[in-house]
């Protein structure tokens, strides 16, 4: 199934009072794993930048001036998304400045029925503490600490990361792959192949044996197959 990690950044909290969009991150999923596609867009917001919202992401005003507006990026952003599900942390936020900038444009706005939020999932399955990003990270042992600023590809990266063990995917995949390993590379670099538990029934019969060691006779005593001949047995009591 094809999922869609998504995150934003802004001019503030509230579309409905000007703020706008800057910044739109997305990496692709596939059964739960980074296929490495990813969408990223910087967003000229066409106002400025308050100091508050500087200080989480970093992006100045002078710097989305040079940046594409909204529409001029939409289709791109459409078609990469394409019908799949939207996997946000806190998507209402999110979801909110998207479908304002989509109304701006007079763009159909996404449907929330196409929403997992995964700030839900994890006060569903961790209670009574705090569940950011970061917190999820930390939970989760995943690397975070180039996450100086807010950025929303990198935090869409962290949250593909963060959903597969939320939702316990990852262990599903290391039981499966531990079930299905035929072959693996040792720390020597030497492949090793899975051994059976217990061997297969031979399924040859003692008269075919023995009649490929009758014809393995008539190629001389320098026939390679001699090699793989059984030593003969020696009998102690002469």
């Amino acid at each position: 199934m094809r999922e869609i990690v998504l995150d934003t950044e802004t001019t503030g909290l509230d579309p409905l009072r000007g703020d706008r969009l800057v910044e739109v991150g997305c990496v692709e999923i596939y059964n739960r794993m980074p296929t490495g596609q990813t969408f990223h867009r910087y967003i000229n917001p066409e106002r400025d930048m308050p100091a508050e919202a500087f200080a989480v992401h970093g992006l100045s005003a002078e710097f989305l001036t040079t940046k594409p507006l909204f529409h001029e990026v939409v289709d791109e952003f459409i078609e990469f998304i394409g019908d799949a599900p939207l996997v946000i942390h806190n998507a209402s936020f999110d979801i909110s400045f998207i479908n304002a900038e989509l109304d701006r444009i007079k763009r159909a706005a996404i449907p929330r029925e196409r929403l997992v939020d995964t700030l839900l999932l994890a006060r569903r399955k961790h209670p009574g503490v705090s569940n950011r990003l970061d917190d999820l990270c930390s939970r989760y042992a995943i690397d975070n600490s180039h996450r100086t600023k807010h950025g929303a590809l990198l935090d869409a990266e962290l949250l593909a990361e963060v959903y597969v063990d939320l939702i316990g995917a990852r262990q599903s995949q290391l039981i499966l792959a531990s079930e299905n390993e035929e072959i693996r590379v040792g720390a020597t670099g030497e492949v090793t192949r899975r051994q059976r538990p217990m061997p297969l029934a031979p399924r040859i019969s003692d008269a075919e044996r023995e009649a490929h060691r009758a014809f393995i006779a008539t190629l001389g005593d320098k026939a390679i197959w001699n090699e793989f001949l059984p030593v003969p047995t020696v009998n102690p009591a002469g």
